[in-house]
């Protein structure tokens, strides 16, 4: 009876203990599937749900005809997850032949803790497929669950970045570093606008990988905004082959030509040599890639006599007629200025200083203003200060302070040297005289169209008189005097057209010894010169033999403009002018002439 007892008494311990767990067990399975149930769905959820990012492709860059400079063009890139890795060197040896890679490359880039890794980037669709094809067809001898089964491979949507255009315009484009980030030129400092904005994507994740089909966006991509240029690939082509030829000639360092509407500021061409492959940029120095139009600066020489003289006649302190007498040299303060080349002493008209691109002649022009009034003009064309072309990088060149001028300063800045400015600048001057003596910023940006096409048009340049009318009409028949027989650029005439411009020869500070070495040859102009549509700049850097800005520089004006002037249909306007008077002979037989003409007049009537 006693042993009935006790196991009665365990018994029924066993069966409270056994209704004891079997509670809690009921409280922790409501627990569970009531109350935790939200939290462990969410935690499978996630673990079978992954995200990942979606590359939002980059706008255009393209010509103003929509013709493009760079697109993106849709890729993939190959990534792993290197804990899926089992034995590193036998997939990188299946792998590497697949990939065209070598197989150090990716064993290095499969060998790993990290749950995310670049393989490939930016390659073929169609490399991909090839990839998953052969790792399908290799895994296919193995069970699901074998170790020996190469997985942990994912394609990731890219795009890769394409220039059509190869060099023809790289210096002003840039391109993307392998991050896909602007590294230089437009590419750079557009790239905020340019970019896009990335999207996500989620994809069922399997045993140890991506489920194909599986993929659905939560957040779409936005594109980045696209560029239309002011640029004309036509034009741009033919500035690009004509300056590369005459830098390959004459064994130049570099070369720049630039077209300009003066009216619109809009730039339709902007080329320079050497140049570089934005498709390969594995082997370009970075002074290759630099934009040497508003990167470069250089003392303008003889193109900057047309702003001392501007300010002159602006002044009223000479006319085109004003005769001047033009020693061969002249002493100021410790130095001796010197023409380029040696003559007696000459009776020449500001008309006649300018087309021989007399030194001493616009010593003694700028002499005739104060050197602060001089300084004034050079601002108001905008030396020593940037253009407002937007370029990266641009500079607003050397322009020394007045209080800093020395005894020889001011004869020096007269006619061209002195100061610094960029290739830029030196059209954009031209450019002032060209439009009335109206100053237009320049730009190279004519509009953008946002991820829907929506395009907006780019606000009116500023702009700011710098001469009068006037003044900018009389310096336009002068410096038409430049481009007859008798002035220093007649390379640069064009048939059946009234053409009007400068040359420039003009030392050349070489940065490696702070000395004047070699020279800077350009010459700019525009057409037609009565009225004038298109403004172009040419500028030579160190070229080894003749130097001189007519010869190099004349001929590559002649070539850009008349392609320029067919290609726009700019008529010849049909107006005859006579010849100004470039020295006082001329001047006094012209007038001899309009007296005879009066007194033949007078007799008649």
């Amino acid at each position: 009876m006693g042993n009935f007892s006790l196991a009665h008494k365990r018994i029924r311990g066993l069966v409270l203990i056994l209704a004891v767990v079997m509670f809690m067990f009921g409280l922790r399975l409501v627990q569970v599937q009531a109350l935790q149930a939200g939290n462990y769905r969410e935690l499978a959820v996630n673990e079978m749900e992954k995200v990942r990012t979606l590359q939002a492709p980059r706008g255009d860059i393209t010509d103003i005809n929509g013709v493009p400079f760079a697109r993106s063009v849709a890729a993939t890139s190959i990534v792993v997850d290197q804990t899926q890795i089992t034995d590193p060197a036998k997939v990188a040896a299946f792998v590497a032949p697949i990939l065209n890679m070598k197989v150090q490359e990716v064993q290095a880039a499969v060998t790993g803790t990290r749950k995310w890794n670049m393989v490939a980037r930016n390659a073929k669709p169609a490399t991909w497929l090839k990839l998953s094809d052969s790792l399908d067809q290799y895994n296919s001898r193995f069970k699901a669950m074998s170790p020996d089964r190469i997985i942990g491979f994912f394609p990731e949507r890219s795009y890769v970045r394409e220039y059509p255009s190869g060099n023809l315009i790289a210096s002003l484009i840039g391109f993307v570093n392998h991050d896909g980030v602007g590294a230089t030129g437009l590419e750079s400092s557009m790239n905020s606008k340019i970019k896009g904005i990335d999207g996500k994507y989620s994809y069922a994740n399997g045993y140890k990988a991506e489920i194909p089909g599986s993929q659905s966006e939560i957040i779409p991509a936005q594109s980045g905004t696209s560029i239309r240029l002011t640029v004309d690939r036509d034009i741009q082509w033919v500035a690009s082959k004509a300056i590369a030829e005459v830098v390959k000639s004459s064994r130049a360092l570099s070369g720049t030509v630039i077209v300009m509407d003066p009216k619109t500021g809009h730039i339709l061409a902007h080329a320079t040599a050497p140049t570089f492959d934005p498709n390969d940029t594995t082997k370009v120095s970075l002074v290759a890639m630099r934009n040497p139009s508003v990167l470069d600066v250089y003392e303008p020489g003889s193109t900057g006599k047309v702003m001392t003289i501007a300010a002159a006649l602006e002044e009223k302190k000479i006319t085109p007629q004003t005769v001047l007498t033009i020693p061969d040299k002249l002493k100021r303060s410790v130095k001796v200025f010197r023409d380029h080349e040696p003559h007696p002493t000459q009776r020449l008209t500001t008309a006649g200083v300018l087309a021989v691109s007399s030194n001493t002649g616009s010593i003694k022009i700028g002499e005739m203003i104060s050197n602060d009034k001089l300084y004034d003009y050079l601002t108001k064309f905008g030396i020593g200060s940037k253009t407002g072309s937007g370029l990266p990088g641009e500079s607003r060149g050397i322009l020394p302070k007045v209080a800093d001028w020395s005894g020889t300063t001011a004869p020096t800045v007269a006619f061209g040297q002195g100061y610094s400015v960029t290739a830029m600048q030196a059209t954009s001057v031209f450019a002032t005289i060209a439009n009335d003596g109206v100053r237009v910023s320049p730009t190279v940006i004519a509009g953008t169209s946002d991820s829907s096409g929506n395009y907006t048009p780019s606000a009116t340049r500023e702009s700011v008189r710098v001469i009068s009318p006037e003044t900018a009409s009389q310096m336009r028949l002068m410096m038409e005097s430049v481009v007859s027989a008798s002035g220093t650029a007649p390379s640069a005439a064009i048939p059946g057209y009234r053409v009007a411009g400068k040359t420039g020869t003009a030392q050349r500070i070489d940065d490696t010894c702070g000395c004047y070495r070699g020279y800077t040859a350009s010459f700019i102009g525009f057409a037609p010169a009565d009225k004038p549509a298109y403004v172009i700049s040419v500028t030579i850097q160190d070229p080894k033999g003749l130097h001189w800005g007519g010869y190099l520089g004349g001929p590559v004006f002649k070539k850009v403009m008349s392609f320029v002037l067919q290609s726009k249909g700019i008529a010849p306007t049909g107006t005859v002018v006579d010849p100004l008077p470039l020295n006082e002979k001329a001047l006094l037989a012209e007038r001899k002439l309009i007296a005879d003409k009066k007194a033949a007049n007078v007799k008649a009537n």
